[in-house]
């Protein structure tokens, strides 16, 4: 029915969570970097570096929560 995997779509649902969420924690935090680190938006830069780094951290945080909810829990008795 689905012409794509729940897998692919899961994956893709993480990804935009964690740029939107990068995004935005970077851009709240930009005005309080290190001049060098603040990402000038025709330019390749080290902003734009530490702006990928906030969404790769993002993504991690996404992931490690999608299965944490995922993972069978031991049974109490």
């Amino acid at each position: 029915m689905f012409p794509v995997s729940k897998t692919a779509v899961a994956n893709f649902i993480h990804a935009l969570v964690a740029v939107l969420a990068g995004n935005a924690a970077y851009f709240l935090v930009m005005p309080y970097l290190p001049p060098l680190a603040q990402h000038v938006a025709p330019r390749l830069d080290l902003g734009l570096v530490v702006d990928f780094w906030f969404c790769l951290v993002a993504l991690a945080i996404v992931k490690t929560a999608a299965w944490l909810t995922r993972r069978p829990r031991p049974k109490t008795q």
